[in-house]
C-alpha cells in the first residue's frame, strides 16, 4: 500500500492552512493552525506515512523549512512566479493550500532551493548590506533631487563631501528646505557609517568559508561580489555543469525554433534555416546577474580578459555580447574553481584561442 501523503500549506502571518492528499489523489484533511513552531511541529510529529509538503518561496519560508524538513520525507519551496496553475480560477488560502497539494502530488512544483544550512548567517549579513546600498543610493538621490528642486546644480560627489555641506546650504534659499537638506545630510552621515559596519562584518564571515580563497582570486571578483556567490548560490554542486549554472545567473541566451523538419523523398530532414535568439532567460537570481555582469566589465580592463574582449571585439563582436561572453566565462570559471578546489589560472582564459592561433 502506497502510503505517500501530499501536504500543501498555505501560510501567512498569523494562520497556516494545511491540506493533504494521498498517492491516489483523494483528499484526506484540512486543519488550520498558528504560525507558531509548536503547533506546526505537533502536527507533523503527528502524521503517519512518508509525508511529502510544498508551499511558496515568501518572508517565512526559510524559517519553516528549517522547522519541518527534519521531520518530513521531502519539502519542496516553490516558485510562485512559475506556478500559475496556483494563479488560475478562484483564489484563496484553502483553495491555495489543495492547489499545492496536488501539484506536489503530479511533480508539477518548480523548487527553490533551500537546503544549505552553512551559509545562512553569511546571507543575513549580505541582505543587510545590500539594503544599507540600497538606501544610502535612494537617500543620495533625495539629496540631489531636494538642490535640484531649488534650481541648484549638483553634479557629481562633490554634494555629499562633509567639508562643502555649509556652502551647499549656504545656496538655499528656503528655511524649510534647508531643514530638510540637513536631515538628509544626516541621514547619509548614519547610513555609511551602518554600511561600513555592514561590510566589515560581512567580509569577515565570508572569510570563514572554504570557497572564499578560491572564488576571490577570479578576475573581476573582490570581497563583496565573492561574498554575495556563496552566500546566494551556497552550493556548486546544485548545478551539473555551467549551462545549468547560466539561466541562474540569467546569462542563458533564449532560443526559438518552429517548423524546424520537412520531408524529402519520404525521409524526415532538418531545415537549415538559423537559430533565432529571443535575448537572455527572464527568470533568473537577480544578485547573480548584477555581480557577474558587474565583474565582466571590471575584468575587461585588464588582463587575462582584457585581451579576451579585445579578441573578440577584433572579430567584429558587438561590445554589449562581448561582455556577455566575458561574464559567462567568469561564471562558469567560478563554477569550476568551487567545484574542484582549484585555484584560478589566468593563464588558461586565452589558451584555446593561443592554440588555434598556433594551428593555423
Amino acid at each position: 500500500m502506497n502510503k505517500n501523503k501530499y501536504v500543501g500549506l498555505d501560510v501567512d502571518q498569523a494562520t497556516t492552512v494545511v491540506a493533504i492528499e494521498d498517492a491516489r489523489g483523494d483528499f484526506l484533511m484540512e486543519s488550520f493552525l498558528p504560525t507558531r513552531a509548536v503547533e506546526l511541529r505537533e502536527f507533523f510529529k503527528g502524521l503517519n506515512g512518508r509525508i511529502h509538503v510544498a508551499f511558496e518561496e515568501g518572508t517565512q519560508a526559510t524559517w519553516l523549512y528549517d522547522l519541518i524538513e527534519p521531520l518530513v520525507k521531502e519539502v519542496v519551496v516553490c516558485d510562485p512566479r512559475r506556478n500559475k496553475l496556483i494563479q488560475s480560477g478562484n483564489k484563496g488560502d484553502r483553495v491555495d493550500a489543495r492547489k499545492l497539494a496536488r501539484l506536489l502530488r503530479l511533480g508539477e512544483l518548480h523548487a527553490v532551493y533551500h537546503g544549505e544550512r552553512g551559509t545562512r548567517g553569511l546571507k543575513e549579513l549580505v541582505h543587510a548590506y545590500e539594503q544599507l546600498v540600497g538606501d544610502t543610493a535612494r537617500t543620495k538621490n533625495r539629496l540631489k533631487g531636494a538642490f535640484r528642486s531649488r534650481s541648484i546644480g549638483c553634479r557629481g560627489d562633490k554634494v555629499y563631501g562633509a567639508r562643502e555641506r555649509k556652502d551647499w546650504l549656504a545656496k538655499v534659499d528656503t528655511p524649510a528646505v534647508r531643514a530638510r537638506i540637513s536631515s538628509l545630510y544626516e541621514q547619509l552621515d548614519c547610513l555609511k557609517k551602518l554600511r561600513d559596519q555592514a561590510h566589515k562584518e560581512m567580509i569577515k564571515e565570508a572569510r570563514k568559508h572554504p570557497a572564499y580563497k578560491l572564488i576571490i582570486n577570479v578576475s573581476g571578483l573582490g570581497s563583496v561580489r565573492t561574498s554575495q556567490i556563496i552566500a546566494t548560490v551556497g552550493s556548486p554542486h546544485r548545478f551539473r555543469t555551467k549551462r545549468q549554472f547560466w539561466p541562474y545567473c540569467g546569462l542563458a541566451v533564449v532560443t526559438h525554433m518552429s517548423s524546424e523538419y520537412e520531408v524529402v523523398d519520404g525521409k524526415r530532414r532538418r531545415k537549415s534555416k538559423p537559430l533565432q535568439t529571443r535575448g537572455l532567460n527572464k527568470n533568473f537570481n537577480r544578485t547573480m546577474k548584477v555581480v557577474f555582469k558587474g565583474a565582466s566589465e571590471t575584468a575587461i580592463k585588464k588582463a587575462p580578459f582584457k585581451q579576451y574582449y579585445e579578441r573578440m571585439i577584433d572579430s567584429k563582436m558587438r561590445p554589449e555580447m562581448a561582455r556577455l561572453t566575458v561574464a559567462r566565462k567568469i561564471s562558469a570559471i567560478t563554477l569550476a574553481v568551487w567545484k574542484k578546489g582549484e585555484e584560478f589560472d589566468p593563464e588558461k582564459v586565452n589558451q584555446a584561442a593561443r592554440d588555434s592561433d598556433d594551428q593555423r
